[in-house]
Protein backbone atom coordinates (compact mmCIF):
# COMPACT_ATOMS: atom_id res chain seq x y z
CA UNK A 1 0.00 0.00 0.00
CA UNK A 2 1.66 3.15 -0.98
CA UNK A 3 1.94 6.33 1.46
CA UNK A 4 1.23 9.58 -0.13
CA UNK A 5 3.92 11.10 2.58
CA UNK A 6 6.38 9.13 1.08
CA UNK A 7 5.42 9.77 -2.48
CA UNK A 8 5.07 13.35 -2.13
CA UNK A 9 9.19 13.25 0.40
CA UNK A 10 10.41 11.14 -2.99
CA UNK A 11 8.89 13.76 -5.11
CA UNK A 12 10.62 17.05 -3.69
CA UNK A 13 14.10 14.97 -3.27
CA UNK A 14 13.43 14.88 -7.40
CA UNK A 15 12.82 18.44 -7.48
CA UNK A 16 15.77 19.15 -5.73
CA UNK A 17 18.17 17.14 -7.33
CA UNK A 18 17.11 18.76 -10.58
CA UNK A 19 17.43 22.53 -8.87
CA UNK A 20 21.05 21.14 -7.91
CA UNK A 21 22.21 19.97 -11.49
CA UNK A 22 21.11 23.00 -12.71
CA UNK A 23 23.08 24.70 -10.07
CA UNK A 24 26.15 22.85 -10.93
CA UNK A 25 25.70 23.63 -14.95
CA UNK A 26 25.38 27.02 -14.12
CA UNK A 27 28.51 27.18 -11.88
CA UNK A 28 30.26 24.55 -14.40
CA UNK A 29 29.81 27.29 -17.09
CA UNK A 30 30.97 30.24 -14.90
CA UNK A 31 33.78 28.75 -13.91
CA UNK A 32 34.69 26.97 -17.91
CA UNK A 33 38.42 28.34 -18.11
CA UNK A 34 39.44 28.83 -14.15
CA UNK A 35 42.16 26.84 -13.07
CA UNK A 36 41.36 23.83 -11.52
CA UNK A 37 43.31 24.56 -8.24
CA UNK A 38 41.63 27.97 -8.27
CA UNK A 39 38.12 27.02 -8.53
CA UNK A 40 35.40 27.01 -5.88
CA UNK A 41 33.93 23.18 -5.03
CA UNK A 42 30.20 23.65 -3.49
CA UNK A 43 29.07 20.14 -2.17
CA UNK A 44 25.56 19.18 -1.66
CA UNK A 45 24.96 16.09 0.66
CA UNK A 46 21.77 15.06 -0.94
CA UNK A 47 22.60 11.93 -2.65
CA UNK A 48 25.30 14.52 -4.82
CA UNK A 49 28.33 12.40 -3.86
CA UNK A 50 29.17 10.38 -6.76
CA UNK A 51 28.95 13.62 -8.95
CA UNK A 52 31.31 15.28 -6.40
CA UNK A 53 33.60 12.80 -6.54
CA UNK A 54 33.11 12.57 -10.39
CA UNK A 55 33.94 16.25 -10.54
CA UNK A 56 37.21 15.49 -8.11
CA UNK A 57 38.46 13.05 -10.28
CA UNK A 58 37.94 14.97 -13.69
CA UNK A 59 39.86 17.53 -11.16
CA UNK A 60 42.87 15.71 -10.63
CA UNK A 61 42.99 14.41 -14.08
CA UNK A 62 43.55 17.20 -15.44
CA UNK A 63 46.41 18.73 -13.15
CA UNK A 64 48.40 15.15 -13.88
CA UNK A 65 47.77 15.43 -17.34
CA UNK A 66 49.07 19.50 -16.89
CA UNK A 67 52.03 18.25 -14.65
CA UNK A 68 53.42 15.57 -17.50
CA UNK A 69 52.87 17.82 -20.45
CA UNK A 70 54.62 20.83 -18.72
CA UNK A 71 57.35 18.45 -18.19
CA UNK A 72 57.50 16.75 -21.71
CA UNK A 73 58.06 20.16 -22.49
CA UNK A 74 61.37 20.62 -20.91
CA UNK A 75 64.51 19.74 -22.34
CA UNK A 76 66.28 16.89 -20.37
CA UNK A 77 69.33 17.58 -18.60
CA UNK A 78 71.47 15.25 -17.21
CA UNK A 79 74.26 16.22 -14.82
CA UNK A 80 77.49 13.79 -14.33
CA UNK A 81 78.90 14.66 -10.85
CA UNK A 82 78.79 16.78 -7.47
CA UNK A 83 82.24 18.70 -7.51
CA UNK A 84 83.23 22.70 -8.33
CA UNK A 85 82.08 23.18 -11.39
CA UNK A 86 78.77 21.11 -11.49
CA UNK A 87 77.66 22.26 -7.99
CA UNK A 88 78.20 26.03 -9.46
CA UNK A 89 76.42 25.17 -12.17
CA UNK A 90 73.67 23.60 -10.26
CA UNK A 91 73.25 26.27 -7.62
CA UNK A 92 72.50 29.15 -10.59
CA UNK A 93 70.47 27.22 -12.83
CA UNK A 94 67.33 28.48 -13.83
CA UNK A 95 65.19 25.19 -14.08
CA UNK A 96 61.87 26.70 -15.55
CA UNK A 97 62.63 25.06 -18.68
CA UNK A 98 64.63 22.14 -17.90
CA UNK A 99 64.37 18.81 -16.54
CA UNK A 100 67.44 17.82 -14.94
CA UNK A 101 68.90 14.94 -13.20
CA UNK A 102 72.14 14.62 -11.40
CA UNK A 103 74.07 11.19 -10.94
CA UNK A 104 77.09 11.02 -8.82
CA UNK A 105 79.10 8.03 -6.61
CA UNK A 106 78.77 10.85 -3.83
CA UNK A 107 75.96 12.52 -2.74
CA UNK A 108 77.57 15.53 -1.09
CA UNK A 109 80.07 18.46 -1.96
CA UNK A 110 83.54 18.55 -0.51
CA UNK A 111 85.34 21.62 -0.34
CA UNK A 112 88.82 20.01 -1.21
CA UNK A 113 90.89 23.03 -0.75
CA UNK A 114 90.84 22.15 2.59
CA UNK A 115 91.74 18.38 2.59
CA UNK A 116 94.71 18.43 3.69
CA UNK A 117 93.95 19.69 6.52
CA UNK A 118 91.71 17.01 7.16
CA UNK A 119 94.60 14.70 6.64
CA UNK A 120 95.69 15.85 10.25
CA UNK A 121 92.78 16.61 12.37
CA UNK A 122 92.72 20.57 11.82
CA UNK A 123 89.53 20.41 10.01
CA UNK A 124 86.68 17.40 10.76
CA UNK A 125 85.84 16.02 7.30
CA UNK A 126 82.02 16.46 7.77
CA UNK A 127 82.75 20.22 7.99
CA UNK A 128 84.29 20.50 4.77
CA UNK A 129 81.22 18.61 2.82
CA UNK A 130 77.46 19.50 2.13
CA UNK A 131 74.83 17.26 1.12
CA UNK A 132 74.17 17.77 -2.66
CA UNK A 133 70.37 17.60 -1.86
CA UNK A 134 70.58 20.74 -0.01
CA UNK A 135 72.15 22.15 -2.97
CA UNK A 136 69.18 21.44 -5.08
CA UNK A 137 66.53 21.39 -2.61
CA UNK A 138 66.49 24.76 -3.23
CA UNK A 139 65.29 24.31 -6.61
CA UNK A 140 61.88 23.39 -5.05
CA UNK A 141 62.63 19.28 -5.77
CA UNK A 142 63.12 19.57 -8.80
CA UNK A 143 66.16 17.96 -9.29
CA UNK A 144 66.18 14.51 -8.83
CA UNK A 145 69.56 13.07 -7.61
CA UNK A 146 70.78 9.29 -8.06
CA UNK A 147 73.83 8.22 -5.85
CA UNK A 148 75.24 6.20 -8.54
CA UNK A 149 78.09 5.79 -10.58
CA UNK A 150 78.37 6.74 -14.86
CA UNK A 151 79.91 3.71 -16.47
CA UNK A 152 79.19 4.54 -20.39
CA UNK A 153 77.90 7.91 -22.05
CA UNK A 154 75.92 6.37 -25.72
CA UNK A 155 76.89 9.62 -27.40
CA UNK A 156 74.57 8.72 -30.75
CA UNK A 157 71.71 7.20 -28.48
CA UNK A 158 72.03 10.53 -26.16
CA UNK A 159 72.13 7.93 -23.34
CA UNK A 160 73.92 7.40 -20.12
CA UNK A 161 74.06 3.79 -18.10
CA UNK A 162 74.94 4.25 -14.69
CA UNK A 163 75.55 2.02 -11.53
CA UNK A 164 74.96 2.18 -7.99
CA UNK A 165 77.94 1.52 -5.95
CA UNK A 166 75.98 1.05 -2.90
CA UNK A 167 77.78 -2.38 -0.87
CA UNK A 168 74.37 -2.81 1.01
CA UNK A 169 72.55 -6.29 0.44
CA UNK A 170 69.53 -4.36 -0.61
CA UNK A 171 66.78 -5.85 -3.14
CA UNK A 172 65.98 -4.01 -6.65
CA UNK A 173 68.46 -3.54 -9.96
CA UNK A 174 71.62 -1.65 -9.10
CA UNK A 175 71.69 -0.64 -13.28
CA UNK A 176 69.52 1.84 -14.87
CA UNK A 177 70.05 4.32 -17.69
CA UNK A 178 69.03 8.07 -18.57
CA UNK A 179 67.77 9.95 -21.75
CA UNK A 180 69.27 13.16 -22.15
CA UNK A 181 69.00 16.33 -24.51
CA UNK A 182 71.73 18.30 -23.07
CA UNK A 183 74.87 16.23 -21.12
CA UNK A 184 77.21 18.43 -18.84
CA UNK A 185 80.05 15.75 -17.40
CA UNK A 186 81.77 17.05 -14.39
CA UNK A 187 82.83 14.11 -13.55
CA UNK A 188 86.27 15.48 -12.37
CA UNK A 189 89.36 13.83 -12.79
CA UNK A 190 91.49 11.02 -11.54
CA UNK A 191 95.25 10.80 -9.72
CA UNK A 192 97.74 10.10 -12.27
CA UNK A 193 100.14 7.36 -11.59
CA UNK A 194 101.82 7.47 -14.41
CA UNK A 195 102.24 3.56 -14.85
CA UNK A 196 104.85 3.78 -12.01
CA UNK A 197 104.72 0.26 -10.43
CA UNK A 198 103.43 -0.29 -6.98
CA UNK A 199 101.61 3.40 -6.60
CA UNK A 200 97.84 2.31 -6.80
CA UNK A 201 99.12 -0.69 -4.45
CA UNK A 202 101.42 0.88 -1.71
CA UNK A 203 100.82 4.56 -1.71
CA UNK A 204 98.03 7.08 -0.47
CA UNK A 205 95.99 9.51 -2.82
CA UNK A 206 94.77 13.03 -1.97
CA UNK A 207 91.64 13.55 -3.97
CA UNK A 208 88.81 12.56 -1.96
CA UNK A 209 87.84 12.98 1.40
CA UNK A 210 87.36 9.36 2.01
CA UNK A 211 91.40 9.64 1.23
CA UNK A 212 92.30 12.19 3.86
CA UNK A 213 90.91 10.00 6.40
CA UNK A 214 92.78 7.29 5.58
CA UNK A 215 95.87 9.02 5.53
CA UNK A 216 95.06 10.76 9.11
CA UNK A 217 94.18 7.04 10.62
CA UNK A 218 97.94 5.87 8.94
CA UNK A 219 100.11 8.27 10.46
CA UNK A 220 98.61 7.65 13.67
CA UNK A 221 99.29 4.03 12.62
CA UNK A 222 103.00 4.77 12.36
CA UNK A 223 103.46 6.74 15.52
CA UNK A 224 101.69 3.82 17.42
CA UNK A 225 103.81 1.17 15.70
CA UNK A 226 106.98 2.99 16.19
CA UNK A 227 106.66 3.25 19.91
CA UNK A 228 106.21 -0.96 20.55
CA UNK A 229 108.68 -2.65 22.74
CA UNK A 230 111.10 -4.77 21.22
CA UNK A 231 111.84 -2.77 17.89
CA UNK A 232 115.06 -0.83 16.48
CA UNK A 233 115.91 2.28 16.24
CA UNK A 234 116.27 2.34 12.45
CA UNK A 235 112.71 0.24 12.71
CA UNK A 236 111.61 3.04 14.44
CA UNK A 237 113.17 5.50 12.03
CA UNK A 238 111.68 4.02 9.20
CA UNK A 239 108.23 4.16 10.30
CA UNK A 240 108.34 7.78 11.04
CA UNK A 241 109.97 8.58 7.72
CA UNK A 242 106.92 10.34 5.88
CA UNK A 243 107.57 10.81 2.07
CA UNK A 244 105.32 12.80 -0.40
CA UNK A 245 105.48 12.39 -3.76
CA UNK A 246 104.66 15.85 -5.72
CA UNK A 247 105.59 19.13 -4.99
CA UNK A 248 102.57 21.03 -6.52
CA UNK A 249 99.74 22.74 -4.36
CA UNK A 250 98.60 19.93 -2.60
CA UNK A 251 101.78 17.56 -1.71
CA UNK A 252 103.28 21.32 -0.23
CA UNK A 253 99.90 22.03 2.06
CA UNK A 254 100.31 18.37 2.85
CA UNK A 255 103.74 18.30 4.10
CA UNK A 256 103.22 21.42 5.97
CA UNK A 257 100.04 20.67 7.62
CA UNK A 258 101.88 16.47 8.71
CA UNK A 259 104.88 19.11 10.14
CA UNK A 260 102.72 21.16 12.19
CA UNK A 261 100.71 18.13 13.46
CA UNK A 262 103.70 16.37 14.30
CA UNK A 263 105.58 18.77 16.19
CA UNK A 264 102.48 20.99 17.74
CA UNK A 265 100.88 17.85 18.69
CA UNK A 266 101.90 14.47 18.42
CA UNK A 267 105.92 14.99 19.76
CA UNK A 268 103.63 16.02 22.82
CA UNK A 269 102.13 12.59 22.90
CA UNK A 270 104.73 10.88 21.93
CA UNK A 271 108.20 12.42 22.80
CA UNK A 272 110.36 8.92 23.17
CA UNK A 273 110.17 8.92 19.02
CA UNK A 274 110.61 12.97 18.50
CA UNK A 275 114.00 12.69 16.92
CA UNK A 276 113.02 9.81 14.94
CA UNK A 277 110.35 11.69 12.55
CA UNK A 278 111.48 12.52 9.15
CA UNK A 279 109.38 14.35 6.15
CA UNK A 280 110.77 13.87 2.51
CA UNK A 281 109.08 16.30 -0.14
CA UNK A 282 110.12 14.77 -4.04
CA UNK A 283 109.54 16.48 -6.82
CA UNK A 284 110.82 15.35 -10.29
CA UNK A 285 111.23 19.75 -11.63
CA UNK A 286 113.82 22.06 -10.34
CA UNK A 287 111.36 23.52 -7.77
CA UNK A 288 108.26 22.81 -5.71
CA UNK A 289 105.20 25.19 -6.69
CA UNK A 290 106.21 25.98 -9.97
CA UNK A 291 103.18 27.12 -11.15
CA UNK A 292 103.28 29.63 -8.71
CA UNK A 293 105.60 33.09 -8.65
CA UNK A 294 109.48 32.40 -8.50
CA UNK A 295 109.37 34.46 -5.22
CA UNK A 296 106.54 32.26 -3.68
CA UNK A 297 108.35 29.17 -4.72
CA UNK A 298 112.12 30.27 -3.37
CA UNK A 299 110.05 31.21 -0.25
CA UNK A 300 108.37 27.72 0.67
CA UNK A 301 112.08 26.13 -0.02
CA UNK A 302 113.49 28.01 2.49
CA UNK A 303 110.49 27.53 5.02
CA UNK A 304 110.70 24.03 4.86
CA UNK A 305 114.60 24.06 4.88
CA UNK A 306 114.05 25.69 8.54
CA UNK A 307 111.21 23.31 9.08
CA UNK A 308 113.46 20.08 8.22
CA UNK A 309 111.21 19.02 5.69
CA UNK A 310 114.00 17.52 3.22
CA UNK A 311 112.90 18.92 -0.08
CA UNK A 312 114.56 16.65 -3.09
CA UNK A 313 114.02 18.30 -6.32
CA UNK A 314 114.93 16.88 -9.83
CA UNK A 315 113.93 13.64 -9.00
CA UNK A 316 111.96 10.70 -10.58
CA UNK A 317 109.89 8.32 -8.62
CA UNK A 318 110.70 4.77 -10.40
CA UNK A 319 108.97 2.01 -8.32
CA UNK A 320 107.39 1.78 -4.77
CA UNK A 321 107.33 -1.22 -2.66
CA UNK A 322 105.69 -1.72 0.80
CA UNK A 323 109.21 -0.90 2.26
CA UNK A 324 110.94 1.74 0.00
CA UNK A 325 110.14 4.58 -2.65
CA UNK A 326 113.06 3.94 -5.28
CA UNK A 327 113.62 6.69 -6.91
CA UNK A 328 116.52 8.05 -9.97
CA UNK A 329 118.02 11.61 -9.52
CA UNK A 330 118.60 13.38 -12.42
CA UNK A 331 121.14 15.04 -12.63
CA UNK A 332 123.94 12.31 -11.73
CA UNK A 333 121.37 9.49 -13.14
CA UNK A 334 122.32 8.35 -9.73
CA UNK A 335 119.57 5.55 -7.79
CA UNK A 336 118.49 6.22 -4.62
CA UNK A 337 116.29 3.63 -2.40
CA UNK A 338 114.14 5.37 0.57
CA UNK A 339 112.41 3.28 3.59
CA UNK A 340 109.67 5.03 4.55
CA UNK A 341 106.34 4.34 6.60
CA UNK A 342 104.32 5.79 4.82
CA UNK A 343 104.08 7.36 0.90
CA UNK A 344 101.32 10.13 -0.24
CA UNK A 345 101.10 10.15 -4.35
CA UNK A 346 100.36 13.83 -5.50
CA UNK A 347 101.23 14.18 -8.90
CA UNK A 348 98.44 15.96 -10.78
CA UNK A 349 95.28 13.99 -12.55
CA UNK A 350 94.61 12.38 -15.59
CA UNK A 351 90.98 11.10 -17.43
CA UNK A 352 88.59 8.95 -16.17
CA UNK A 353 87.71 5.96 -17.95
CA UNK A 354 83.81 6.94 -19.06
CA UNK A 355 85.61 9.88 -19.82
CA UNK A 356 87.92 7.97 -22.33
CA UNK A 357 85.21 6.13 -24.01
CA UNK A 358 83.38 8.86 -24.63
CA UNK A 359 86.78 10.49 -26.00
CA UNK A 360 86.87 7.23 -28.43
CA UNK A 361 83.48 7.41 -29.74
CA UNK A 362 83.35 10.66 -30.63
CA UNK A 363 86.66 10.95 -32.48
CA UNK A 364 89.18 12.59 -29.62
CA UNK A 365 90.70 8.82 -28.59
CA UNK A 366 94.00 10.52 -29.30
CA UNK A 367 93.69 13.11 -26.75
CA UNK A 368 94.90 13.26 -23.18
CA UNK A 369 91.90 15.21 -22.06
CA UNK A 370 88.72 15.98 -23.47
CA UNK A 371 88.52 18.99 -25.69
CA UNK A 372 85.71 21.76 -25.51
CA UNK A 373 85.66 25.22 -27.61
CA UNK A 374 85.92 28.44 -25.80
CA UNK A 375 81.55 27.85 -25.26
CA UNK A 376 82.57 24.69 -23.06
CA UNK A 377 80.95 22.54 -25.70
CA UNK A 378 82.23 19.11 -26.23
CA UNK A 379 84.24 19.61 -29.90
CA UNK A 380 82.15 17.23 -32.10
CA UNK A 381 78.82 17.46 -30.20
CA UNK A 382 76.37 19.84 -29.85
CA UNK A 383 74.30 18.46 -27.04
CA UNK A 384 77.06 17.61 -24.89
CA UNK A 385 78.94 20.10 -22.72
CA UNK A 386 82.04 19.44 -20.21
CA UNK A 387 83.44 21.35 -17.42
CA UNK A 388 86.18 21.05 -14.37
CA UNK A 389 88.93 18.65 -14.39
CA UNK A 390 87.57 16.26 -17.13
CA UNK A 391 88.08 19.05 -20.06
CA UNK A 392 90.46 21.43 -21.65
CA UNK A 393 89.64 24.55 -23.49
CA UNK A 394 90.92 24.72 -27.06
CA UNK A 395 90.93 27.97 -27.81
CA UNK A 396 90.81 28.74 -31.41
CA UNK A 397 94.53 30.05 -32.86
CA UNK A 398 94.63 33.88 -34.30
CA UNK A 399 96.58 32.76 -37.33
CA UNK A 400 93.51 29.90 -38.26
CA UNK A 401 91.26 32.49 -39.28
CA UNK A 402 93.80 35.56 -40.33
CA UNK A 403 92.37 35.97 -44.03
CA UNK A 404 89.11 36.03 -42.76
CA UNK A 405 89.84 38.52 -40.04
CA UNK A 406 90.93 40.27 -42.95
CA UNK A 407 88.68 39.68 -44.94
CA UNK A 408 85.80 41.06 -42.47
CA UNK A 409 88.16 44.18 -41.48
CA UNK A 410 87.96 44.75 -45.58
CA UNK A 411 84.97 46.41 -45.75
CA UNK A 412 86.02 47.77 -49.29
CA UNK A 413 87.66 44.97 -50.50
CA UNK A 414 90.24 46.94 -51.61
CA UNK A 415 92.98 44.03 -50.06
CA UNK A 416 94.60 46.87 -48.26
CA UNK A 417 93.60 46.93 -44.17
CA UNK A 418 93.43 51.10 -42.92
CA UNK A 419 93.69 51.69 -39.26
CA UNK A 420 90.22 53.22 -38.97
CA UNK A 421 88.95 49.56 -40.39
CA UNK A 422 91.35 47.52 -38.22
CA UNK A 423 89.62 49.50 -35.20
CA UNK A 424 85.91 48.20 -36.50
CA UNK A 425 86.58 44.92 -35.70
CA UNK A 426 88.89 45.07 -32.33
CA UNK A 427 86.66 44.53 -29.86
CA UNK A 428 85.49 40.81 -31.29
CA UNK A 429 89.52 40.39 -31.67
CA UNK A 430 89.81 40.39 -27.92
CA UNK A 431 86.27 38.80 -27.53
CA UNK A 432 87.29 35.99 -29.40
CA UNK A 433 90.74 35.52 -29.20
CA UNK A 434 91.43 36.04 -25.35
CA UNK A 435 95.51 35.48 -26.49
CA UNK A 436 95.54 38.74 -28.14
CA UNK A 437 95.40 40.73 -25.04
CA UNK A 438 97.50 38.79 -23.59
CA UNK A 439 99.90 39.47 -25.98
CA UNK A 440 99.51 43.19 -25.73
CA UNK A 441 100.08 42.62 -21.89
CA UNK A 442 103.21 40.28 -22.65
CA UNK A 443 104.60 42.85 -25.35
CA UNK A 444 103.68 45.96 -22.82
CA UNK A 445 101.18 47.51 -25.94
CA UNK A 446 98.28 49.82 -25.08
CA UNK A 447 96.70 48.83 -27.67
CA UNK A 448 95.48 46.28 -30.51
CA UNK A 449 96.13 49.15 -33.31
CA UNK A 450 100.02 48.78 -32.51
CA UNK A 451 100.40 45.29 -33.43
CA UNK A 452 100.70 47.37 -37.09
CA UNK A 453 103.49 49.24 -36.48
CA UNK A 454 106.53 48.84 -38.41
CA UNK A 455 109.65 47.17 -36.37
CA UNK A 456 111.14 50.68 -36.19
CA UNK A 457 107.61 51.05 -33.91
CA UNK A 458 106.11 54.19 -36.31
CA UNK A 459 102.84 53.84 -36.82
CA UNK A 460 101.37 52.38 -40.05
CA UNK A 461 98.27 53.92 -41.73
CA UNK A 462 98.01 50.54 -44.14
CA UNK A 463 98.66 47.36 -44.14
CA UNK A 464 98.47 44.33 -46.66
CA UNK A 465 97.50 40.68 -45.70
CA UNK A 466 101.15 39.82 -45.77
CA UNK A 467 102.07 42.54 -43.42
CA UNK A 468 98.71 42.03 -41.39
CA UNK A 469 99.65 37.85 -40.88
CA UNK A 470 103.04 39.43 -40.36
CA UNK A 471 101.80 41.48 -37.09
CA UNK A 472 99.70 38.73 -35.49
CA UNK A 473 102.10 36.00 -35.78
CA UNK A 474 103.25 35.72 -32.52
CA UNK A 475 100.13 35.97 -30.78
CA UNK A 476 99.07 32.55 -30.14
CA UNK A 477 102.47 32.03 -28.51
CA UNK A 478 100.06 33.39 -25.42
CA UNK A 479 97.83 30.54 -25.53
CA UNK A 480 97.90 28.50 -21.95
CA UNK A 481 95.99 25.69 -21.02
CA UNK A 482 93.61 26.28 -17.90
CA UNK A 483 94.76 24.68 -14.53
CA UNK A 484 92.73 21.95 -12.82
CA UNK A 485 91.63 24.16 -10.39
CA UNK A 486 88.85 24.32 -8.17
CA UNK A 487 88.91 28.07 -9.07
CA UNK A 488 89.00 27.40 -12.57
CA UNK A 489 85.30 24.88 -12.60
CA UNK A 490 83.82 27.02 -10.42
CA UNK A 491 83.58 29.59 -12.96
CA UNK A 492 82.77 27.75 -15.40
CA UNK A 493 80.01 26.21 -13.58
CA UNK A 494 78.41 29.80 -13.39
CA UNK A 495 79.24 30.64 -16.88
CA UNK A 496 77.77 27.73 -18.55
CA UNK A 497 74.34 27.85 -16.34
CA UNK A 498 74.25 31.45 -17.25
CA UNK A 499 73.88 30.34 -20.80
CA UNK A 500 71.51 27.70 -20.66
CA UNK A 501 69.60 30.34 -18.58
CA UNK A 502 69.96 33.14 -21.32
CA UNK A 503 69.42 30.22 -23.88
CA UNK A 504 66.21 31.44 -25.39
CA UNK A 505 66.85 34.89 -25.14
CA UNK A 506 70.31 35.02 -27.09
CA UNK A 507 68.98 33.33 -29.93
CA UNK A 508 67.59 36.20 -31.17
CA UNK A 509 69.87 38.92 -29.63
CA UNK A 510 73.41 37.13 -29.55
CA UNK A 511 75.54 38.56 -27.46
CA UNK A 512 78.87 37.18 -28.32
CA UNK A 513 81.59 38.37 -31.33
CA UNK A 514 80.85 38.30 -34.66
CA UNK A 515 81.51 35.34 -37.00
CA UNK A 516 84.59 35.87 -39.08
CA UNK A 517 83.93 32.66 -40.68
CA UNK A 518 80.19 33.22 -41.67
CA UNK A 519 77.67 35.62 -40.64
CA UNK A 520 76.02 37.13 -37.52
CA UNK A 521 77.46 36.78 -34.30
CA UNK A 522 77.79 34.36 -31.68
CA UNK A 523 74.99 33.40 -29.19
CA UNK A 524 76.98 33.96 -26.12
CA UNK A 525 80.31 35.35 -24.86
CA UNK A 526 82.72 32.71 -24.76
CA UNK A 527 84.23 31.31 -21.28
CA UNK A 528 87.29 33.93 -19.91
CA UNK A 529 88.25 33.04 -16.58
CA UNK A 530 89.32 35.57 -14.42
CA UNK A 531 92.11 34.74 -12.23
CA UNK A 532 91.62 35.70 -8.13
CA UNK A 533 95.18 34.65 -7.12
CA UNK A 534 96.00 31.25 -5.08
CA UNK A 535 96.99 30.22 -1.66
CA UNK A 536 100.14 28.03 -0.57
CA UNK A 537 99.79 27.93 3.07
CA UNK A 538 103.20 26.55 4.38
CA UNK A 539 102.51 25.64 7.88
CA UNK A 540 103.62 27.57 11.47
CA UNK A 541 101.14 30.18 10.62
CA UNK A 542 102.40 31.15 7.77
CA UNK A 543 101.19 31.20 3.53
CA UNK A 544 102.08 32.51 0.95
CA UNK A 545 99.48 33.81 -1.64
CA UNK A 546 100.02 35.15 -4.89
CA UNK A 547 97.22 38.15 -5.91
CA UNK A 548 95.83 39.60 -9.04
CA UNK A 549 98.25 42.51 -10.47
CA UNK A 550 101.47 40.70 -10.05
CA UNK A 551 101.22 41.00 -6.35
CA UNK A 552 102.97 38.60 -3.73
CA UNK A 553 102.04 38.18 -0.37
CA UNK A 554 104.04 35.68 2.46
CA UNK A 555 103.81 35.62 6.22
CA UNK A 556 101.41 35.09 9.25
CA UNK A 557 99.05 38.06 7.73
CA UNK A 558 98.50 36.07 4.73
CA UNK A 559 97.74 32.70 6.40
CA UNK A 560 95.10 35.03 8.25
CA UNK A 561 94.06 36.39 4.93
CA UNK A 562 93.95 32.67 3.59
CA UNK A 563 91.51 31.83 6.59
CA UNK A 564 89.08 35.05 6.08
CA UNK A 565 88.88 34.40 1.80
CA UNK A 566 88.39 30.07 2.43
CA UNK A 567 85.50 31.12 5.33
CA UNK A 568 83.75 33.11 2.80
CA UNK A 569 84.06 30.60 -0.09
CA UNK A 570 82.13 27.72 1.68
CA UNK A 571 79.01 27.10 -0.18
CA UNK A 572 76.50 26.85 3.43
CA UNK A 573 76.62 28.90 6.52
CA UNK A 574 76.55 25.44 8.22
CA UNK A 575 79.62 24.21 6.84
CA UNK A 576 81.37 28.01 7.21
CA UNK A 577 80.36 27.55 11.36
CA UNK A 578 82.08 24.13 11.18
CA UNK A 579 85.32 25.30 9.77
CA UNK A 580 85.44 28.08 11.94
CA UNK A 581 84.38 26.40 15.30
CA UNK A 582 87.61 23.21 13.93
CA UNK A 583 90.00 25.98 13.76
CA UNK A 584 88.85 27.65 17.14
CA UNK A 585 89.38 24.25 18.71
CA UNK A 586 92.47 23.85 17.22
CA UNK A 587 93.83 26.62 18.21
CA UNK A 588 92.24 26.12 22.02
CA UNK A 589 92.61 22.13 22.36
CA UNK A 590 95.07 21.10 19.51
CA UNK A 591 94.32 18.50 16.94
CA UNK A 592 92.94 15.21 17.60
CA UNK A 593 94.93 11.92 17.81
CA UNK A 594 92.16 9.55 17.98
CA UNK A 595 92.44 7.02 15.15
CA UNK A 596 89.70 7.06 14.14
Amino acid sequence: MHHPEKRSHNTSNLHCQCHVMRLFSLLNKAFNGIPSSSKLLLVFSLSGGGLVAYSESQSTSATNNTEVERLANKKKVVVLGTGWASASFLKDLDISSYDVRVVSPRNYFAFTPLLPSVTCGTVEARSIVEPIRNIVKKKNGEIQFWEAECTKIDAANKKVFCHSNIDANLVGKKEFSLDYDYLVIATGAEVNTFNTPGVVEHCHFLKEVEDAQKIRTSVIDCFEQAILPELTEEERRINLHFVIVGGGPTGVEFAAELHDFIYEDLVKLYPMVRDLVSITLIQSGDHILNTYDSRISSFAEQKFARDGIDVRTGCRVLSVTDKEVNMKIKSTGEYVPLPHGMVVWSTGVTTRPVVKDFMEQIGQGKRRVLATNEWLRVKGREDVYAIGDCATIDQRKVMEDIAAIFKAADKDNSGILNVEEFQDIIDDILIRYPQVDLHLQSEHLSSVTDLLNDPEGNAMKEVDIERFKSALSHVDSQLKSLPATAQVAAQQGTYLSRCFNRWEKCKTQPEGPRRFKGSGRYEFLPFRYKHFGQFAPLGGEQAAAELPGDWVSVGRSTQWLWYSVYASKQVSWRTRVLVISDWTRRFIFGRDSSGI
